[in-house]
């Protein structure tokens, strides 16, 4: 089992997008209504997370970051030249095309009337009902083709700025060493060197372990505190007992 928590808002916000942008390629190609039905409840998410005047500067300046720091890296001896300079390569092609984007992420499903009007109706309990939407009843009984249009003029503008977080993200999620630590009495804490401030912290446990992690950080300390769950699932207490588990603290 893997548990990730983000240790700055810029990391945590290109990990929502990340995930919903999942979320919707899982269900794109299936055709039921209740499959039509989560993609666009999570184009409308999409359109929401990315609303930020300023995402398209964050991005920017994370690629800038990090083609900044890969550069200072090739400098030094036993690197892997070819492998990074391919690195290097993608994310300056992610930066270009992210550039070129001559209107803001996720416009042309923010202003768009259809999601809007879904939009207005799904933050009322069972609002997008048939009776309550006829139009989007009659869209979703549509053929798949024309579903599939739509889709993909929502994600013209989502696309360029999703290659590049989800580039930047693997980058990050690689940069460190996993440790195998132990959590004496269910609980873990470490000091971070704040002049290398940590992005993503990394958990693994092995798949019978009966916890989960509750883990909170910034830049000059994290903790984690393990909690029991019962039988039926429901979390009960913080764990009393030694819990053996993996880590990566992601700094690059």
């Amino acid at each position: 089992m893997s548990f990730e928590q983000p240790l700055n808002e810029r990391i945590r916000t290109f990990l929502r997008i990340e995930h919903l942008y999942e979320q919707v390629q899982n269900f794109i190609p299936q055709t039921s209504i209740v499959a039509r039905r989560a993609t666009i409840a999570n184009f409308i998410d999409l359109a929401s997370v990315t609303a930020r005047s300023d995402l398209k500067n964050e991005i920017s300046k994370e690629l800038d970051r990090l083609l900044n720091t890969l550069q200072r890296i090739a400098k030094q001896p036993e690197v892997n030249t070819e492998a990074l300079e391919q690195v290097l390569i993608n994310l300056s092609q992610a930066a270009n095309v992210l550039r070129q984007l001559n209107c803001p992420i996720g416009q042309n499903a923010r202003e768009d009337e259809f999601l809007k009007a879904i939009s207005q109706r799904n933050s009322l309990p069972g609002g997008a009902c048939r009776f309550d939407l006829p139009h989007y009843h009659y869209w979703l009984l549509q053929p798949a083709d024309l579903h599939q249009a739509w889709f993909t003029h929502w994600l013209e503008d989502l696309e360029p700025a999703i290659t590049a977080i989800k580039l930047m993200l693997s980058l990050i999620r690689n940069s460190a060493e996993t440790r195998t630590l132990t959590a004496n009495n269910g609980f873990f804490q470490e000091a971070l060197n704040p002049e290398f401030p940590a992005q993503l912290l990394r958990v693994w446990l092995a798949p019978a372990t009966n916890c989960y992690p509750e883990i909170s950080g910034h830049k000059n300390r994290y903790s984690i505190r393990f909690v029991s769950v019962a039988l039926d699932g429901r979390a009960t207490s913080p764990c009393t007992e030694d819990v053996p588990f993996n880590l990566a603290c992601c700094v690059l």
